[in-house]
């Protein structure tokens, strides 16, 4: 249930983060506003390890394959493509085909194990609810 929770805490989150985002890069631009989000994200990252644990660091130079370090880059073209598809199409679109790109790519992931995940077994009806997904963007779309 927690894990649930979370979720829809995180969706909500990401949706008014892009929002947010997307207004600060009309007074700046695009690389402003993400370098802004990822300086920001890391000031209170740095807070939070204070108050939390202080868990080592040096375990990031143990951290295999190390292409997995690669999260902080990928979180900086998430930003930018969040913002740019937002101003575009406005947040409820975006944010709807954002979360079908989601489940589509994690699921190809889980099927075929990439990146060290445990593979699952392909099921149709997983498919099938995919295309559903699909079929609602285009008649939220749909003017």
């Amino acid at each position: 249930m927690i894990g649930i929770i979370l979720a829809l805490i995180s969706g909500a989150l990401m949706s008014v983060q892009g929002v947010f985002n997307t207004e600060v890069t009309k007074n700046t631009s695009i690389w402003v506003s993400t370098g802004w989000v990822q300086l920001s994200a890391f000031i209170v990252c740095i807070f939070a390890w204070f108050f939390t644990g202080r868990e080592s660091i040096t375990g990031l130079a143990q951290t295999q394959p190390r292409y997995m370090l690669l999260g902080g880059v990928i979180g900086a073209f998430i930003t930018y493509t969040v913002i740019k598809s937002m101003g575009t199409l406005g947040p409820a679109k975006a944010v709807m085909i954002i979360v079908i790109s989601q489940l589509l790519v994690a699921y190809i992931i889980e099927v075929f194990g990439i990146f060290g995940v445990d593979k699952v077994e392909f099921e149709w009806k997983k498919l099938l609810g995919m295309a559903l997904a699909i079929a609602g963007v285009v008649i939220f779309k749909w003017d």
